[in-house]
């Protein structure tokens, strides 16, 4: 639940690095999120639900794109290659392979490795 509230509270951070763990622990609570979501509004009521659905996928929207941004800084990217994903299936494939990749060893004009920092 840390790494989930952690990204939160930098929703709009796009500036730094953010470690393989975090950026896909908030990916895994807001999967769990939406299943939820999605199973308590199938019991109210469909349309609930599905508004249900998009009002989260709407709050959760900008802290998803700086996490995902500050993901690419830390492999040493721009945040501007999260652009690729609009390329059907094969620029999304590529930033998959960006954001699974170990980050840089080295500090990098994004900031501080946070492995080493965190060692």
């Amino acid at each position: 639940m840390q790494w989930y509230l952690k990204v939160l509270k930098n929703y709009v951070g796009f500036q730094g690095r953010a470690r393989r763990k975090e950026y896909w622990m908030f990916v895994l609570f807001n999967i769990i999120a939406a299943f939820v979501l999605g199973f308590i509004g199938g019991l109210i009521n469909q349309s609930f639900g599905l508004i249900l659905g998009y009002v989260y996928g709407l709050a959760v929207l900008l802290p998803s794109l700086a996490v995902a941004v500050r993901r690419l800084h830390d492999t040493g990217r721009s945040g501007w290659m999260l652009l690729l994903s609009l390329i059907p299936l094969v620029g999304s494939i590529i930033v998959l392979v960006f954001l699974c990749m170990d980050s840089e060893v080295s500090d990098n004009r994004y900031g501080s490795n946070q492995k080493s920092i965190a060692a």
